[in-house]
């Protein structure tokens, strides 16, 4: 099955922008829905954003007009531009497919930090 790896965290400040890469290491065009996920410390891992194959895409409401995603199928690879960053928003983050959420399948992820 496709493997997937997250790349383009770091520390950043409050306010500040980062754009997180998923490359995967095959074809993704056939794929659906590919989903940002996160983890931040201490809690539950929950769904950030997505992107379906025509391009249609969704946000969690605490992201929405801060968050974009975007896919490029040449490149196997799928996008998080990430602006405005907050506190809140320090987390880990995974990118995913319905496959892997199927086997609870997770990649190393890419950590993410805001300061205040």
């Amino acid at each position: 099955q496709v493997q997937l790896v997250e790349s383009g965290g770091g520390l950043v400040q409050a306010g500040g922008s980062l754009r997180l890469s998923c490359i995967a290491s095959e074809d993704i065009s056939s794929i659906a829905m590919i989903y940002w996920y996160r983890r931040p410390p201490g809690k539950l891992r929950e769904s950030v954003a997505y992107i379906k194959d025509g391009g249609d895409t969704d946000f969690v409401e605490s992201v929405k007009g801060r968050f974009s995603i975007s896919r490029d199928n040449a490149k196997n690879a799928v996008y998080l531009q990430m602006n405005n960053l907050k506190p809140e928003d320090t987390a880990i983050y995974y990118c995913t497919t319905p496959w892997h959420l199927g086997f609870n399948t997770w990649g190393q992820g890419t950590q993410v930090t805001v300061t205040s």
